[in-house]
């Protein structure tokens, strides 16, 4: 069995010597395979666009913790996420970082500094440190915990309502009490059929007047006109993007140039390169044995 790895040459660097010291086959880049019948697993983040290409291809790594760009897999072929500690403590990280820079109010600030105009703000209310996480898988129970420690009001919202200790928990059906509650939205939801478009000018409107937003999730989940226009009318006095639709964010979007928004290129959780080639090799062991896949979205068990 042998790995194809899709990436940056720096990422390839480490998995080679990684995959080398291992005793495990790898080839990086298409250019390099000399024969597709002998690829077994790709890693990757976009996978190209010939899967059949590798007709013993069994397992498709996607080489971050997202799958939504992935399309669906052929016959036979699993799908799983890389495992990588680092990269939800980098979101946590990144979360609160936004977080604490709107509750400081820093776009105003930041905006201020580039006209060199030395101006302080009353600071914010008590009631601004009501902090609405949408989204309490691994991350978004991490951050409610820090946040909490913090100091800040903590609900959450998720499609189960299972409750989370120290978090008010509000169900999918809670969406508008949720809101209600939330001056400052963290959307931390993974990109499905139901959440793609949520933030919404429907979303916005439920928020108090001067909420502001941190948006980690997936760009499509956010509609940046609606954003725009909350913005304009004072319903939202702020945001903080890292992710946005499309990606690169164009040299001329008006998310640039606005003062009221900061955006980061999708800088928010970067899975390491040790431990994306670690995790790949857990999965390629468990496929030789037939035990489960680390990290396994869909498909069989093993082979």
């Amino acid at each position: 069995m042998t790995l194809l790895l899709i990436g940056p040459s720096e990422r390839g660097r480490v998995w080679r010597q990684i995959f080398d010291e291992a005793g495990e086959p790898m080839v990086f880049g298409e250019d390099a395979v000399d024969d597709p019948k002998a690829v077994s697993h790709l890693a990757c983040w976009n996978p190209p666009d010939d899967l059949g290409r590798y007709p013993n291809l069994k397992t498709v790594i996607s080489v971050g913790a997202g799958v939504d760009q992935m399309p669906p897999m052929p016959q036979g072929v699993a799908l799983v996420r890389t495992l990588a500690p680092s990269v939800d403590e980098m979101v946590r990280d990144w979360v609160l970082m936004a977080t604490l820079m709107l509750y400081r109010d820093m776009p105003r600030y930041l905006a201020q500094a580039a006209e060199g105009e030395w101006l302080a703000h009353p600071p914010q209310q008590a009631i601004a440190g009501r902090v609405g996480i949408m989204g309490l898988g691994r991350i978004g129970r991490a951050v409610a915990e820090v946040a909490a420690a913090l100091g800040f009001e903590v609900a959450g919202w998720s499609r189960s309502g299972a409750p989370v200790a120290g978090v008010d928990v509000y169900g999918p059906d809670d969406l508008e009490p949720f809101l209600a509650r939330t001056d400052l939205l963290i959307c931390l939801l993974p990109l499905t059929d139901e959440t793609r478009g949520l933030l919404s000018s429907r979303v916005f409107a439920m928020l108090p007047r001067g909420a502001a937003l941190v948006h980690v999730g997936r760009g499509a989940q956010l509609d940046m006109e609606a954003m725009r226009a909350a913005l304009d009318d004072g319903h939202l006095k702020a945001a903080m993007l890292d992710v946005t639709e499309p990606e690169p964010l164009p040299k001329d979007h008006w998310a640039w140039q606005d003062p009221r928004v900061i955006v980061t290129p999708h800088i928010g959780g970067q899975t390491d390169s040790e431990e994306g080639a670690r995790h790949a090799l857990a999965v390629i062991r468990a496929s030789r044995t037939g035990d489960d896949l680390p990290g396994l979205v869909h498909g069989k068990k093993g082979y």
